[in-house]
């Protein structure tokens, strides 16, 4: 009995201290350049309260990620939070694979949820249900050599992008990148008012999308344009770095790792408009899902970080560290030192003014590389525009 009287308390004792362990919320991302700012935010939510812990872990880029997460989704054993890109959402949600946190999100104050880029809710949702919670909102932009360029293309429309760079085209160089990318390539189709989806089913070969492909195939024949794949980024940087080529399209937050280049001063543009009176563009970047099976603490303690994150003076430090656009209004007043500092960042950062968000139908993902099957067939001389959409149309029809 004294064995027990002695022993009953210290059991009693560390049962105390494990129902009190906070709970380990894993969280997969694709941030890997900003990958300690994130484990901070992580570590300042954990030192904030004592129920959850989060525990970052970066899984490559968005497509790197995205097949983990599907596997671990499959095996059962996913983390209880990761980021997605927002084309990728749709796919994943309607194969089961995610929690539908609408629930969530319609209890959050009215405040606080209009507070948020219309296109950022937009975005995550699918078939009228919310499986994702916007984070890193991305605006597509224009780096450009601003040792070469002495003025900004700020304001440039596609057609002043040709005749410029007919005028760049000296001594070999080929100022364009044209990258086979499918979301700054929808973004060109959107600034001229058209679409790569019509309703339900896919218009990857819309009279504007043709117009664009076939405007940037002419100027890669012509030597105005250089032709890139996703898997050459390492000879796009060295050839920028040597003046070889002076305009990239990519998104607002490759500006801070475009800043690194030697030699180069980098100058960043809104992304270039053709028709002013329609023209748009696609809200890009990340948001943070919760995968299936995810238990109700891990749940909450999921959402719980994500509050954390959305933080207006956190959003501040978020955006001020990635030039990722910032999701709230609120956030905006925050910035104004270092916007003042970064003027041609407030102009990029203000197309979410017109950003809509991407197709959210799950198939669009399926889409995506045939789109960017066509840009590289084109602009390399193997097809037609109108013969590579074409055959891209027909693809995902069936």
């Amino acid at each position: 009995m004294r064995f027990l009287a002695l022993t009953l308390p210290a059991l009693l004792l560390a049962g105390a201290a494990h129902a009190q362990a906070p709970v380990k919320i894993e969280f997969w991302h694709a941030m890997n350049g900003v990958k300690d700012q994130v484990a901070g935010y992580a570590r300042d939510f954990n030192r904030s309260q004592s129920r959850y812990e989060i525990v970052p872990s970066v899984q490559g880029n968005y497509r790197e990620l995205l097949p983990k997460l599907q596997a671990a989704i499959k095996a059962g054993n996913p983390p209880a939070l990761a980021q997605l890109e927002f084309t990728q959402v749709p796919d994943v949600a309607a194969s089961g694979g995610l929690t539908d946190l609408s629930g969530f999100v319609d209890d959050l104050p009215d405040a606080f949820r209009n507070d948020f880029v219309p296109a950022a809710w937009k975005a995550g949702a699918v078939a009228g249900k919310n499986y994702s919670l916007p984070w890193n909102l991305s605006v597509p932009a224009l780096l450009y050599n601003a040792n070469v360029l002495k003025s900004s293309p700020e304001g440039w429309t596609w057609t002043q992008m040709e005749a410029a760079t007919r005028k760049l085209a000296t001594g070999g160089r080929k100022p364009l990148v044209v990258t086979a990318e499918a979301w700054t390539f929808e973004a060109n189709v959107l600034s001229r008012g058209g679409s790569l989806v019509d309703g339900g089913k896919p218009a990857l070969n819309s009279p504007e999308a043709v117009e664009a492909l076939t405007q940037l195939t002419r100027m890669s024949a012509q030597g105005l344009a250089q032709p890139r794949s996703l898997n050459d980024v390492a000879g796009g940087v060295f050839d920028f770095a040597r003046g070889k080529n002076l305009f990239i399209m990519a998104s607002v937050a490759n500006w801070i790792d475009a800043r690194r280049i030697p030699l180069v001063k980098v100058g960043l543009a809104s992304f270039p408009c053709e028709k002013a009176a329609s023209c748009t563009v696609p809200l890009g970047g990340g948001a943070l899902v919760v995968p299936k099976g995810a238990t109700a603490t891990e749940r909450a303690g999921a959402q719980a970080f994500w509050q954390y994150l959305m933080a207006p003076e956190r959003l501040a430090d978020w955006v001020e560290a990635t030039a990722y656009a910032p999701p709230r209004r609120s956030v905006t007043p925050l910035l104004g030192k270092w916007y003042g500092q970064n003027p041609q960042i407030r102009a990029v950062h203000a197309q979410l003014n017109r950003a809509v968000p991407r197709p959210t139908l799950p198939q669009y993902a399926d889409w995506i590389p045939l789109i960017e099957k066509a840009i590289e067939q084109a602009t390399t001389g193997k097809l037609s525009a109108q013969a590579a959409l074409d055959a891209a149309q027909k693809a995902a029809l069936k």
